[in-house]
């Protein structure tokens, strides 16, 4: 291990993308706790303390880094990113121009990261307007009940309200920018850079609640649970169903083309963590209807059930996961469009006729795999929370969420390096 390290610093292209990282990182950290104007610090801190009660504001807080409960410049953190990247992706089955351009290859995958763009700045203008209304009238919206009468905002006017909007925006822009610095100068994704530096921030903080809040029995399981969480995390994102395909020989001109096999590598988690924001998502309805709908009864249920200390939010929780996970993979790969793109290139897969065969297949094994996907992620993402459910323990809520990202990104992250270090007969880290 050290000495794969070692390897990284003897590659001076490589050296410099991992320090170029690391500076980014250090840069981002800054701007999550520089807080912003008119915003009154004692009222963050209750906040802060109240916040651990709310399933959706902790879990917006932990892809921020904490600086969405800071009012940090970076308060928003990549959620609008991502948000609208879902969308688009979304919107690219069911409307004719952004499949046109998602057909079109490097073009047309130029205009759709524009497109993501605008949408990130106009989710980014909403977001930090609603959080301005909410955190100004008690964070009612996102905290039910347990809010009492926080206001962040205490000299609260039109011109304070539309400063700290803008304040908010310019910074989704500027860690939108950040983040596409990393994936062009430095080493692995910019956005999954960022996710990894800010879940891994709050590690060592919900490690120390979780000792205070349940003692050094109830603490020592769960350490024993994450390593073997660790162990099957790291299993099973390596996983994957390699299906073979076979190009034809074809003469065009003088020249003879094809002849080639090659392999549409399926991933046995092939949506990632995106079913556990959508879950996230759904589950934030309640708590927002919760304050427009008169019933007392439908109130105190969402107050006393939808909280990451319940039983009823952790199960709830795990079966969206499970549900958007065979959702997403169908958008994110489409059997139909798969064989298309085969039988246009000249390809078959050994056995199996192209066309709508071609297609049967496909939709047969992507079930097969995703099936044991979304158990998997339901499991890793449930499990911990399920236990400190059990036990009353509410100081890391998203722990499972937490492992998958740290341990995704870090692989990912380590395959980059690793190929680098290959280019120039270096030995890598995964062996």
């Amino acid at each position: 291990m050290l000495s794969s390290l070692k390897n990284i610093f003897k590659v001076p292209d490589l050296r410099n993308k991992v320090v170029f990282t690391l500076l980014i990182i250090a840069l981002y950290q800054l701007g999550a706790n520089l807080i912003v104007p008119f915003v009154s610090i004692s009222e963050i801190q209750q906040l802060e303390a109240q916040a651990k009660q709310a399933g959706i504001l902790g879990f917006l807080n932990l892809f921020s880094g904490g600086g969405l409960l800071r009012m940090a410049l970076f308060g928003l953190g990549i959620m609008p990113y991502i948000t609208s990247s879902i969308i688009i992706q979304l919107l690219s089955t069911v409307i004719p121009k952004l499949e046109e351009w998602r057909d079109q290859g490097a073009i047309g995958q130029k205009k759709i990261t524009q497109t993501t763009r605008y949408l990130t700045i106009a989710l980014a203008l909403l977001q930090s307007s609603g959080l301005v209304y909410v955190f100004h009238s008690g964070a009612a919206g996102l905290l039910g009940s347990n809010a009492g009468n926080i206001d962040l905002i205490p000299h609260f006017d039109l011109y304070r309200a539309g400063f700290i909007v803008l304040t908010l925006t310019a910074g989704t822009a500027f860690v939108m920018w950040l983040g596409e610095l990393i994936t062009q100068r430095g080493i692995g994704n910019g956005m999954s850079i960022i996710i990894f530096a800010n879940v891994v921030a709050a590690i060592p903080a919900d490690g120390t609640l979780i000792w205070s809040q349940g003692g050094k029995v109830k603490f020592t399981t769960i350490v024993v649970l994450t390593l073997v969480l660790l162990v099957v995390v790291v299993f099973m994102e390596q996983g994957q169903r390699r299906i073979p395909v076979t190009f034809a020989k074809r003469v065009v001109g003088r020249r003879m083309y094809g002849g080639s096999s090659t392999y549409i590598p399926l991933k046995v988690n092939q949506s990632g963590v995106i079913p556990i924001i959508f879950a996230n998502s759904l589950l934030y309805i309640p708590i927002l209807l919760a304050n427009v709908i008169p019933s007392v009864a439908f109130r105190n249920f969402v107050n006393n059930r939808i909280t990451p200390t319940s039983l009823v939010y952790v199960l709830m929780y795990g079966v969206l996961i499970f549900a958007f996970t065979f959702f997403y993979v169908y958008v994110a790969f489409d059997p139909h469009q798969q064989a298309d793109i085969i039988r246009k290139q000249g390809g078959y897969i050994p056995g199996i006729r192209p066309g709508p065969p071609t297609e049967r297949y496909l939709a047969r094994i992507l079930n097969r795999i995703t099936l044991p996907g979304g158990l998997y992620l339901a499991v890793v993402a449930v499990l911990p929370s399920l236990l400190m459910a059990a036990w009353k323990i509410n100081g890391a809520p998203f722990f499972g969420t937490t492992l998958l990202i740290a341990v995704g990104v870090s692989l990912e992250t380590m395959r980059q390096i690793d190929s680098q270090l290959m280019m120039r007969n270096y030995e890598g880290f995964l062996k």
